[in-house]
Formats: C-alpha cells, structure tokens, sequence
C-alpha cells in the first residue's frame, strides 16, 4: 500500500529496454511488466520502478517518485516551499503525476493512482 510522502518508486532512463532487462535479469533475477514499447516496470526487488526509453543522454541516472493522496494540495506545497514544476500534472496508464526540481536543482516526482 502507497504511503502519502513516502519514496515508492524509482524511474531509470534507458537507451535500449531489451538490453536492459536482459542486463537485470541475467545479473539480479528481475522480472518486468511492459507497458508499451517505451516502458517497463520491475516490482518484488526492495522497491518497484521501472526503465523508461530515451534516445537521450542519460544525465540524472535516476528519478526518486514519491506517493501523495492528493496531487494538487502536494503540488502546491512544492511550488510554496520553493519547489519548481518541470513537468505539470500528466496521466499514465495506473495514474497520474508531476515532476518538479527542488532548491538545489534535483529532479523528483510525485505520483497519485
């Protein structure tokens, strides 16, 4: 279950997804779920995430995605607190979520069912 403020998920930026799950599967055991021909999810491995396609240069290796009941009222904490929208609110297939960069220029991502 999704904890509000929680990190509950982690995004990897990939160049190739087929030579990615070979990677992980072939060295730690890791199943993944395709969402498409851009995404793949992980889960069962001390947390889920997923390797989203990028054709890219790969510079911030990870994105930290954190859980909130309620998007907006979160959203408007971030920005209050200094926080940047980098990416507004967008749907995905099981939610919705934006991305924001923190004061020190880090980029997060909160996300909502």
């Amino acid at each position: 279950m999704a904890t509000n403020n929680h990190i509950n998920y982690i995004e990897f930026k990939a160049k190739d997804l087929g030579a990615i799950k070979k990677f992980y599967s072939t060295v730690f055991g890791w199943k993944f779920t395709d969402y498409g021909e851009t995404y793949v999810s992980f889960e069962e491995r001390g947390i889920t995430g997923g390797f989203e396609y990028s054709d890219q240069p790969i510079v911030n290796g990870a994105l930290v995605v954190l859980f909130h009941d309620e998007l907006e009222e979160i959203q408007q904490k971030v920005e209050t607190a200094g926080g940047t929208i980098n990416i507004p609110i967008f749907s995905f297939p099981g939610g919705k979520r934006f991305h924001f960069i923190d004061p020190s220029g880090n980029e997060l991502a909160i996300w909502t069912n």
